[in-house]
C-alpha cells in the first residue's frame, strides 16, 4: 500500500537555530556522521530507495524513501493506564524524503463525541528541505551525542518513570538508544554530559511544531486496532458484520505490540460513527458477536509500520 501523501510543504526554521542550545560538541561522532558507506542502513520492507550516489564531502548519508526511517523519537511506559499502552505511537518520525510526521504538544484533542472515549490529538506533518535534513542529523549524531551513545541508559533510581527511545539510521550507523527518565538531572553519573545532550534532543523533537510553519494535519490510510476482553465503559454494539473478534491476534514478531490487533481501514473505522479520532482513542467498550464485553482503542499506523 502506497504510504500517505505529504498534504502541504512547510516552510522549516532553520535547525541552526534550534541546535544552537547549549550541548556538548562529542568530536567522537564526526567521522561516523560524516561517512560515506556504499551500503547504507535503514532499509525498510517495501522500500528500494537507495543514498545518493555522489554526494558533497560532510554530507551524512540516508535512505530517501518515504517509508525510510532515518531518526525517531518515542517516549512511553511508566505507571500508566493500559489504555495509554495500546495507543502508545512515536512522537516524531523523520522518514528518508524529508517528511516529518509527529505530534504538537501545542495541538489539544478535540472533545470526544463518546464522553467515555480518550481521544489524542492527531499527528501533524511537514516537510524538511535537504539542507534542513543535513542540519538535524548532524545535530542529533555529534551535538547530540547519539553517535557515540550506547545502547541504553537507566538512572537506577527513578520509579516509574518513562523510557525514551532514539532510532538513527544515518551516517554509517543504525542504532536504537533508550534513556529511562530522560532529562533527570544527575550531576553525579558519570554519563550526565551526554545525558543532557540527549534530553535536549528530546525537547527540540517535543516542540518541533514550533519549528516550522505551515503544518498540516496528517490522515492515515491504516490503523492499529486492539482489542481486548473486560471493558469497564457500557458498551455498544459489535459495529463489524465481517470482522470477528478473533481476527485480532497478538502478533509473535519481537517488539511487537502485547495486544491482540487487527490493520483497519478508513471505512472499517468509519463504521464505528465517531468524530475527531484522527489520532487515536482508548476507551471504547464494544459487545462482541459471542456476547462477551472488549475494550477497542485504536491508534494511527505510521508509513513504516506494518502492523
Amino acid at each position: 500500500m502506497k504510504p500517505p501523501a505529504v498534504l502541504a510543504t512547510a516552510r522549516p526554521r532553520p535547525f541552526h537555530s534550534l541546535a544552537a542550545v547549549a550541548v556538548i560538541v562529542l568530536a567522537a561522532c564526526g567521522s561516523a556522521a560524516s561517512s560515506n558507506p556504499s551500503t547504507m542502513p535503514g532499509d525498510s520492507a517495501g522500500t528500494s530507495s537507495t543514498p545518493a550516489s555522489s554526494s558533497p564531502a560532510g554530507t551524512i548519508e540516508h535512505r530517501t524513501g518515504a517509508r525510510d526511517v532515518v531518526f525517531r523519537f518515542a517516549e512511553g511506559g511508566g505507571f500508566v493506564p493500559m489504555g495509554f499502552f495500546a495507543t502508545e505511537a512515536p512522537q516524531f518520525t523523520l522518514y528518508g524524503d524529508g517528511t516529518v510526521i509527529f505530534r504538537d504538544g501545542d495541538i489539544a484533542p478535540p472533545p470526544p463525541s463518546n464522553p467515555n472515549l480518550i481521544v489524542l490529538a492527531p499527528f501533524q506533518t511537514a516537510r524538511l528541505d535537504a539542507a534542513d535534513v543535513q542540519s538535524f542529523l548532524r545535530f542529533a549524531l555529534a551535538d547530540s551525542g547519539l553517535g557515540v551513545a550506547r545502547a541504553a541508559y537507566t538512572p537506577g533510581n527513578v520509579a516509574d518513570a518513562p523510557t525514551a527511545t532514539f532510532t538513527i539510521n544515518a551516517g554509517g550507523l543504525s542504532k536504537t538508544v533508550s534513556v529511562e527518565a530522560l532529562g533527570f538531572d544527575n550531576p553525579q553519573s558519570p554519563d550526565a554530559p551526554i545525558l543532557a545532550a540527549m534530553a535536549k534532543l528530546g525537547d527540540v523533537v517535543r516542540d518541533f511544531g514550533s519549528s516550522v510553519e505551515d503544518e498540516t494535519t496528517w490522515m492515515p490510510e491504516r490503523w492499529r486496532g486492539v482489542l481486548t476482553p473486560d471493558a469497564l465503559n457500557p458498551p455498544t454494539a459489535w459495529p463489524w458484520p465481517d470482522i470477528a473478534p478473533t481476527d485480532f491476534v497478538q502478533r509473535p514478531e519481537p517488539g511487537a505490540p502485547q495486544f491482540p490487533v487487527r490493520t483497519m481501514t478508513p471505512a472499517e473505522i468509519d463504521v464505528l460513527g465517531l468524530d475527531g479520532i484522527e489520532g487515536g482513542f482508548s476507551g471504547l467498550s464494544l459487545t462482541g458477536p459471542d456476547g462477551r464485553i472488549y475494550f477497542f482503542a485504536l491508534r494511527p499506523l505510521l508509513p513504516d509500520e506494518t502492523y
